[in-house]
């Protein structure tokens, strides 16, 4: 949903103040600078002013660092609060020049803009409301705060804006091809599912961020199952996992989906196996390379060996589930659907709980919860490394049919060759003949190889072995 704030309590300071420079600009008879946002479909032009900094506030609804907000929940509830209160603004201040994957790392990306706007100033100018709220530009003012610089060139939006009309703007500009910044991954699924909880259809909103609708509908199923994961990480305590812990998994998470989408076709119970036990393994931090050897069969071919009996739950028997209000009684998931999504809740909880801060969880149950969330690690590494080896082996046994293959498609684009090489009278006969010589020796020692271990051969091997006149050995 569109998030909405009170405006702030210096607003009608900062509004009068708008309205002076506007009007000083207006009577100057110079050119006027303005910038063109889009709003509604439809060209708005916004006149430009020099505004002192010291004025400005960063937009607690920015789509920028929607999602990092969470990173210190304490913080991020006065924000909830009291968004233009001193400390809210410098949270927000410390979000803006942070990593969106680790908060608590900065962004070397902020490090360049701020040194770009040391070295060349500010070329674009930013946009605000009446209010002085920052709609476009907020990175680049805290940018320009650290830099020391004391006004800036900011665009104003009408006076008669509401809140779902500054995030309508904010967005537009956001999804411009030519932005300098995108909206990290998270930020920009939390962008598409503001946009839906507005009405708007998937064919709009597909078109608006410039991708296929069948892929805002795998982002929209990210989202879901990321919120779901979050939920089921809550303990007793409260303490949770967060949008921002799911910042770097986007490949992986797009791989889940398409995976778990082509299963789940033909076997529900598999794919939700398969959601379970991949979604653990994102958890567990395991690389994109390594979450691919994991299956629907990867729990009992490798993880039962693997997996310590107090940390693998028993599979017992589905439970019926009963639909409330209705009466209707529902098969429940099956018992490997039950046993994977068991591994995964308590790798949700242990993360949560050993990564909570402060006092949401005592020391004592967070090193517990590290225990149990290293141990189903080190379980998840040997079962990886296992099924990493049978899938090497399996590839390796099909590499031969894959090479002869490969090699007739190389010749049948020789006789292409040799038949334009005749033509045109260029063949050098030679070279040709030596070349069939070495594949008269390839073909003898392939019909050696493939002759051995068996008296009984399928139809081509009989032919290869005819046709290099050996008999098997």
């Amino acid at each position: 949903m569109t998030q909405e704030f009170p405006w702030p309590p210096r607003a009608e300071e900062f509004g009068e103040l708008v309205r002076k420079r506007l009007d000083d600009v207006r009577s100057s008879g110079g050119t006027r600078e303005t910038v063109t946002v889009d709003w509604n479909g439809q060209p708005l032009h916004c006149e430009v002013i020099e505004y002192p900094i010291e004025s400005l506030y960063y937009n607690p609804g920015t789509h920028r660092i929607r999602a990092q907000r969470s990173h210190k929940p304490t913080k991020d509830e006065a924000l909830h609060r009291d968004p233009w209160d001193g400390e809210s603004q410098r949270y927000l201040q410390f979000l803006l020049q942070a990593d969106p994957a680790n908060p608590d790392r900065r962004d070397p990306d902020f490090d360049k803009l701020k040194e770009s706007l040391q070295q060349f100033g500010q070329n674009d100018p930013g946009l605000i409301t009446h209010h002085g709220i920052l709609v476009n530009g907020n990175t680049r003012t805290a940018a320009l705060r650290e830099l020391g610089q004391l006004t800036m060139r900011v665009a104003v939006l009408p006076e008669s804006f509401t809140w779902a009309d500054i995030n309508s703007v904010e967005l537009s500009l956001q999804l411009r091809r030519d932005h300098r910044r995108d909206y990290s991954y998270i930020n920009r699924l939390l962008a598409m599912e503001e946009q839906a909880s507005l009405g708007r259809t998937p064919e709009a909103i597909a078109k608006d961020f410039r991708i296929r609708v069948s892929t805002y509908q795998q982002e929209r199923w990210i989202l879901s199952t990321i919120r779901e994961q979050i939920e089921r990480s809550k303990s007793d305590g409260g303490a949770g996992l967060r949008l921002v812990d799911f910042e770097d998994h986007q490949e992986k998470l797009k791989e889940l989906h398409r995976a778990y989408d082509k299963l789940a076709v033909v076997e529900p119970d598999r794919a939700d196996v398969l959601r379970e036990l991949r979604m653990t393994a994102i958890v567990l931090g395991f690389a994109k390379t390594d979450v691919r050897h994991i299956d629907e069969s990867f729990r009992e071919r490798y993880l039962s060996r693997t997996i310590p009996a107090e940390l693998a739950e028993p599979a017992g028997e589905p439970q019926a589930v009963t639909v409330p209000g209705l009466g209707v009684t529902l098969p429940g998931p099956s018992s490997a659907v039950s046993a994977a999504r068991a591994i995964n809740d308590k790798v949700l909880k242990a993360k949560a709980a050993a990564g909570a801060g402060g006092s949401a969880v005592p020391e004592q149950d967070r090193r517990q919860a590290q225990d149990v969330f290293e141990g189903v690690k080190e379980a998840f590494d040997k079962a990886i490394d296992a099924a990493g080896r049978d899938a090497r082996l399996k590839k390796r046994k099909q590499m031969a049919p894959a090479r002869l293959a490969d090699a007739c498609a190389d010749i049948d684009l020789t006789v292409i060759e040799l038949v334009q090489a005749r033509a045109s009278r260029s063949l050098d006969e030679e070279a040709f003949d030596e070349a069939v010589l070495k594949l008269r020796e390839s073909l003898r020692k392939l019909a050696q190889q493939a002759g051995r271990g068996s008296t009984t051969h399928g139809d081509g091997v009989a032919w290869l072995l005819d046709a290099t006149a050996l008999e098997t050995p």
